[in-house]
């Protein structure tokens, strides 16, 4: 049992790679058979790997079509951000009284970072998602609602990270960018909730708009 824990963990990894590579990109099919091939391995572990999947949201299950790569529509990627807005927002306004200096360094850190990125360099979406998710782990890491941050975590990074992460260069200009996040990081130094709760809504609902342009609806056959 172990064995196959260890197989689905790769399988796991294998797949959201292939998503960050484009190999797998949102409606596409899921072959169980093609990938035990392609990996060498039973059945038994794939299987297991994709349920995963299916639990965390990646994957979407039809009965008699198969197992897909979750398509998002326009409204699933609005609401969705919008959620994630909601929570990330009330879990950084509860703990926003317990952010350090150090935090606040590093948050800078990250953001001088990411205004020194490259937009035309080949590697710029996935440098740049690199920065995105240090920075607001570091705005959740004082949060003591881990449940809330945990649900935060799992709704926008999943999209943003593997469904949508090739889109990302093309929602916002370079510039666009680094102004979002000065803005959250603005509010966060202010320690007032409500300014930090609307600046962060803001912030995915924003977000959401842009990135519901490319939702779609179907899998593919």
């Amino acid at each position: 049992m172990n064995e196959i824990k260890t197989y689905s963990a790769q399988i796991i990894a294998y797949i959201k790679q292939a998503l960050l590579n484009g190999e797998f990109k949102p409606g596409d099919k899921v072959n169980e058979v093609r990938l035990a091939s392609v990996l060498s391995i039973s059945r038994a572990p794939v299987r297991e790997a994709l349920q995963m999947l299916v639990n965390d949201g990646l994957i979407l299950s039809i009965p008699q079509k198969g197992k897909f790569i979750k398509a998002l529509s326009a409204k699933d990627i609005r609401d969705s951000y919008s959620i994630g807005g909601v929570l990330e927002g009330a879990a950084i306004a509860e703990s926003c009284d317990l952010l350090t200096r150090e935090d606040f360094a590093t948050l800078e850190c990250l953001l001088a970072q990411m205004a020194q990125l490259d937009s035309g360099a080949p590697d710029y979406a996935e440098n740049f998602a690199l920065l995105d998710i240090g920075f607001h782990e570091k705005l959740l890491a004082r949060t003591e609602n881990k449940l809330m941050a945990e649900h935060a975590r799992t709704i926008c990074q999943r999209m943003s990270k593997f469904l949508l992460f090739r889109y990302w260069p093309h929602a916002f200009s370079h510039s666009e960018v680094v102004e979002r996040h000065e803005k959250v990081l603005k509010a966060v130094r202010s320690k007032s909730r409500e300014h930090i709760e609307r600046a962060i809504r803001a912030h995915y609902l924003e977000l959401g708009d842009r990135m519901s342009r490319f939702g779609c609806d179907q899998p593919k056959d």
